[in-house]
């Protein structure tokens, strides 16, 4: 049975993968501190980092010109244990050009960890896995 206190904290950890996205559609860096740990891991097969300096340094260089994404985030799991979550979720990610509909759409699952910080609950650790892709 939950408490208000782990409802709240359910509610504060969705939130964080709501910000996470759109830290990545609006191409938000200085927002990184909102949403993750310092010593963030990624594991995905385009990249395997730790730190968020590198996280931002890879969100850098993945930006293509012209080229907008909408991250759609679904199926939220959440387990909290104390100062620490694990937490799962299906994307959907559309990839588009002003005034144009999607050009590449791909789904991917998203199994993080979270820790409960001074400032709130940020995001330690990310793996993602791609399920599919489709270029129109």
């Amino acid at each position: 049975m939950s408490t208000p206190s782990s409802t709240a904290d359910r509610i504060e950890i969705a939130d964080l993968f709501t910000r996470f996205a759109r830290l990545l559609d609006e191409r938000r860096r200085d927002d990184v501190g909102t949403v993750f740990a310092d010593d963030l891991k990624v594991d995905s097969p385009r990249i395997q980092v730790r730190g968020v300096d590198k996280v931002v340094d890879y969100m850098r260089q993945a930006e293509v010109d012209g080229e907008h994404t909408q991250h759609t985030t679904t199926d939220l799991l959440v387990n909290v244990n104390g100062d620490q979550a694990t937490a799962s979720s299906n994307s959907i990610v559309y990839y588009y050009r002003d005034g144009r509909p999607p050009h590449q759409t791909g789904s991917l699952r998203q199994t993080c960890t979270a820790i409960r910080m001074t400032a709130g609950w940020r995001l330690s650790g990310i793996r993602i896995t791609p399920a599919w892709i489709r270029r129109d």
